[in-house]
């Protein structure tokens, strides 16, 4: 612990470290994170497996499956990919509601802790997506094709390729999978970090000293922060299926 004028902090490990419950020091170690990501998948399944089933009347999970159906096309698919992009309605319904749930555990009392503030399940989703856009690309313009309209921009100056070929070889294949993991574990990371925090300074000012009179401050922050976590889930899970949208649109509609 670090204590800074009375008040002790966690040091960085202790936030992020989690002990193995299971196969401890073995490479299949099993802890809080491992549990969190079952936990959200199995919800997503439930959530598909509850959807499908038909009722005349649409009401409960199925009503709440049909509303994020319209919403994953209306939203993600129409304004990326366009009409033949329905046939990603799956993929972009799980990875949002995956991603979703796995972010929303940090403001679960006693369990608070993204799954997705762990670098591991932001890259194995981009590694998913990165595969699945190359793939697209590869079927529908042949290898020849996808890396002639990735790499050498129609309109461009032959003489200007020297320069635009390895910006958008960096850009395309390297940037891009690291911007898309990164983006979803910092942002989680961050928030964990900041309630942490508040966390931390209002259970140390909870104490019949002078200093608990400043106890309302950290409270308020800590209360509007988990307000705000809530809409960085949902919003950092819309934010990868747009972007996922968007480089497999780019496969499949390279003129555009």
């Amino acid at each position: 612990m670090l204590p800074v004028y009375a008040l002790e902090f966690p040091p960085i490990g202790e936030i992020l470290n989690w002990p193995d419950i299971a196969f401890e020091g073995t490479p299949y170690g099993f802890n809080k994170i491992a549990i969190i990501t079952l936990v959200s998948a199995g919800l997503t399944l439930l959530l598909f497996f509850l959807g499908a089933k038909k009722q005349m009347v649409p009401r409960g999970l199925q009503n709440l499956m049909e509303i994020s159906v319209e919403f994953i096309r209306k939203e993600v698919i129409m304004p990326t990919i366009g009409p033949d992009g329905m046939r990603y309605t799956p993929l972009m319904l799980a990875l949002f509601f995956f991603i979703f749930f796995s972010n929303i555990f940090g403001i679960i009392p006693a369990v608070q802790m993204p799954a997705t503030a762990r670098m591991a399940i932001p890259a194995m989703l981009t590694l998913i997506v990165y595969v699945l856009f190359i793939a697209v690309g590869f079927k529908h313009q042949g290898v020849g094709g996808y890396l002639k309209s990735t790499l050498f921009p129609p309109g461009v100056p032959k003489p200007i390729y020297i320069l635009v070929t390895p910006i958008e070889f960096v850009s395309v294949f390297l940037v891009r999978p690291f911007s898309l993991a990164v983006r979803l574990f910092a942002n989680l990371l961050a928030g964990h970090i900041l309630l942490v925090t508040f966390a931390v300074l209002t259970a140390a000012l909870w104490a019949k000293a002078w200093y608990a009179i400043f106890l309302p401050f950290p409270f308020i922050m800590l209360t509007m922060m988990t307000g705000f976590e809530l809409l960085v889930a949902f919003l950092q899970a819309y934010i990868f299926s747009i972007l996922a949208g968007v480089y497999i649109g780019g496969s499949l509609h390279p003129e555009h």
